[in-house]
């Protein structure tokens, strides 16, 4: 992979680009003619331009983060510095999880762009799921990709210097994290200019989440344990929109939001994503019950997420150990190896309480903060859309205030099937 920190930052346009491509032998030789290239932006996303470069013989993807926050306008600044701790994070999760992200072919810290494989066919997974569409390989990769990445950048598996030094190298990703902290775990629960939501329905439950002390409480400590407990090292924002999918394959994208975190923020955001593609699924039934197989296997990929990230998880600990957190001098012998079996699995339950909690912050964040899913978004009825988000809300509102009391993620799912005709009573 060629890496250049040549010229000043520039937003590259068609014409642009393609001229900066051009002058980069191993993309030319790739993509071939410069002349015959069909270059597309296809950046549906909040923050940057994405493109698509189709040559005669090949195609590339080419990221380029702009100065300001896409979505609002020029009126947010943004630092670009996000690209490269984008880079570095795809970098790691490269080594860590290979073949999970996509491959890195040129970066540019001053233009703040990178150069990726072309994914095809791959799509989004959030539209996929939209269209009712299963995918049968995704619990297996996605769960490998957590697994590895999580547990190899904690002190599980680093020595103290290693992780400090992790941590040192993603402490300056704070402008992202601020993003986070604000439209996450603070904004919907407050009167904040740039919430939203489906009004007049929602206008009622809106003014009870900023009357909701238990609620404030709950979210509040899960803001606390985000800006606290650097875990490991976190994709950041790991939605089934950062998520590329076809029917065999899993890849994960756009980790600018990398950071050290606490491990249940990944986790739980993508059991939150799924549990919301199962509520939205009612608002996008042509006919009563035609989408019941692919919710009975959304739920059971909920479930199926979080028990094969526990056991790879746990796996890694018990064969790949070498951090100098629990050191296998205080546990060695029969007795030792016992005790710290009952520790691991009480580690595990911990982190799932945090995953059920950050899970229903996500949720949340997502109906009444500034950026929403299109499983919602995309129901065309605004009745309907309602309902459909009444239901999870009244999930996550119980997933944040009881966390504790949600063992397992059967109990999740369980909970979120009972919810699926509940009639709310709605505003307006």
């Amino acid at each position: 992979m060629a890496q250049e920190q040549a010229g000043d930052y520039r937003i590259l346009h068609e014409a642009a680009l393609r001229d900066y491509l051009a002058g980069l032998p191993d993309l030319k030789a790739l993509l071939g003619d410069p002349a015959g290239w069909e270059i597309t932006e296809v950046g549906d996303g909040n923050l940057n331009l994405v493109f698509i470069v189709k040559g005669a013989s090949g195609g590339v993807a080419v990221k380029q983060a702009l100065p300001y926050v896409r979505l609002v306008g020029e009126s947010w600044p943004l630092p670009l510095s996000r690209a490269h701790y984008e880079y570095l994070a795809l970098s790691r999760q490269a080594q860590l999880a290979p073949g999970l992200v996509p491959a890195l072919l040129h970066h540019n810290d001053n233009l703040a762009l990178t150069v990726m494989e072309l994914l095809e066919p791959h799509i989004i997974m959030r539209k996929g799921l939209v269209a009712g569409t299963q995918y049968p390989g995704f619990v297996d990769d996605i769960t490998t990709f957590m697994a590895r990445t999580l547990f190899f950048t904690s002190d599980l598996a680093l020595s103290a210097a290693e992780k400090k030094e992790g941590i040192a190298a993603f402490a300056g990703n704070h402008a992202l994290c601020k993003i986070t902290e604000d439209l996450i775990f603070t904004d919907p629960y407050r009167i904040a200019e740039q919430n939203r939501w489906t009004a007049p329905y929602l206008d009622g439950l809106a003014a009870s989440l900023r009357d909701d002390m238990e609620l404030h409480v709950a979210v509040s400590r899960l803001k606390l344990k985000f800006m606290a407990s650097p875990e490991a090292l976190l994709h950041g924002d790991l939605h089934t929109g950062s998520i590329m999918v076809t029917d065999s394959q899993t890849r994960v994208i756009d980790p600018e939001f990398a950071f050290y975190g606490p491990m249940g923020f990944d986790v739980g955001a993508v059991i939150a994503n799924l549990l919301m593609a199962y509520f939205a699924s009612a608002g996008h039934e042509r006919a009563l019950g035609e989408r019941a197989a692919f919710e009975s296997w959304v739920l059971a990929t909920v479930e199926n997420v979080w028990n094969e990230f526990a056991r790879k998880f746990l796996d890694l600990w018990r064969t790949g150990a070498s951090g100098d957190a629990y050191p296998v001098s205080l546990f060695a012998g029969e007795k030792g190896a016992a005790r710290l079996e009952v520790e691991r699995q009480a580690y595990v339950q911990r982190l799932f309480t945090d995953t059920v909690g950050f899970a229903a912050a996500k949720t949340i964040r997502r109906i009444f903060g500034l950026a929403h899913n299109i499983d919602f978004e995309l129901i065309e009825d605004p009745n309907k859309r309602a309902v459909s988000e009444a239901r999870a809300v009244r999930l996550a509102r119980a997933m944040m205030v009881e966390a504790a009391a949600f063992r397992t993620i059967a109990e999740v799912a369980g909970a979120a099937r009972k919810l699926r005709d509940w009639q709310p009573e709605l505003s307006g």
